[in-house]
């Protein structure tokens, strides 16, 4: 991938986004370079516009999808099926950011979990991740994380 036009696609889709060039600049590195490296192609010729990668970014930045969903999403654009919205519609990967929702599953998940809620009250942290994993799976990783690891430290602490 020719480092000019990296430099270039990490301009243009940034400023389609209004700014997160960090984000902007980890995607063209990372998912965007690897897909170019594993189909051989150079940058100029990549299956994914610069206004695209944009939308699929707004898309994680005003959490309608997670990083890892977003993955999801890049893949299939890349394949040729479709718009970020249209695959994100196509596949129901909203994510989940109702607070009240995300609570009855972290009730559901604590319930189901006591063993685990005693671990982490006993300070072993790892529980904490086995409980975050937890609720992300009755979630099929639709759930917001950051809202996730909220609730549950507060639910926790209480």
């Amino acid at each position: 991938m020719s480092e000019l036009k990296s430099i270039e696609v990490i301009k243009v889709t940034a400023a389609l986004m209004g700014g997160a060039e960090k984000l902007v600049a980890n995607w063209v590195t990372s998912e965007l370079a690897a897909a170019l490296h594993r189909d051989e192609l150079e940058i100029a010729q990549s299956r994914v516009s610069s206004t695209a990668l944009a939308t699929l970014l707004a898309r994680i930045r005003d959490n309608t999808i997670s990083g890892n969903l977003a993955k999801e999403v890049f893949d299939a654009m890349w394949a040729g099926e479709g718009t970020a919205e249209e695959i994100i519609e196509k596949r129901g990967l909203k994510q989940l950011s109702d607070a009240g929702a995300i609570e009855k599953i972290v009730d559901q998940v604590l319930a189901a979990n006591a063993k685990q809620v005693e671990d982490y009250r006993a300070g072993k942290e790892k529980a904490f991740n086995s409980l975050v994993g937890q609720v992300m799976k009755a979630t099929q990783g639709k759930a917001n994380p950051a809202q996730v690891n909220e609730i549950l430290k507060r639910k926790l602490a209480g």
